[in-house]
């Protein structure tokens, strides 16, 4: 119980500090940079370094295909300037299919690039949800992503900071 309590003290102490780095940058610069994208790939980065998922090449590539699949999913829906499904308190039936769509897309892409990144199945649903619509938004999640992939690829190289990995995702 003990080491399960100095892993997650640590692990919360790096990803609270990452995070609110994260957010103030975005603050300084006026861009929304802290999205329910970023939370789960700072976990996996952080606390799974070593498994499949949490490779920079897998986070960039698969973060980069459903940013291209959700771009997609919003033209071929005709989405591109349609209000967010937080704006209009309710999905629209293109919605849905956009969103469905670039979750499936991003999950294909994902096994075709061999590139295992979870977290990127939430990035096509905010690009297509409209909540990371193109422009400033969509440009303070990736900004936010990068901070966070580059920052916690290299807090997880430092020795006293490494958290054991117990588990993978994908053999």
């Amino acid at each position: 119980m003990r080491i399960r309590l100095l892993v997650g003290g640590r692990l919360f102490v790096l990803a609270a500090g990452l995070l609110t780095a994260t957010g103030l940058i975005g603050h300084l610069i006026g861009l929304m940079m802290l999205t329910t994208t970023v939370g789960p790939t700072a976990y996996l980065l952080l606390a799974h370094p070593d498994t499949e998922a949490a490779q920079v090449r897998s986070a960039v590539l698969g973060h980069a295909a459903a940013t291209a699949g959700g771009l997609a999913c919003l033209a071929a829906f005709g989405l591109w300037r349609r209000p967010s499904i937080i704006e209009r308190h309710i999905d629209t039936p293109a919605q849905i299919g956009a969103q469905a769509l670039g979750v499936g897309l991003t999950l294909l892409a994902l096994v075709v690039l061999d590139a295992h990144h979870p977290p990127a199945a939430a990035t096509a649903l905010m690009i297509t949800s409209g909540i990371a619509r193109p422009g400033l938004p969509l440009f303070g999640m990736l900004t936010g992503l990068a901070v966070v992939i580059t920052t916690a690829v290299a807090l997880a190289k430092i020795p006293w900071l490494r958290v054991p990995t117990r588990r993978t995702f994908h053999d």
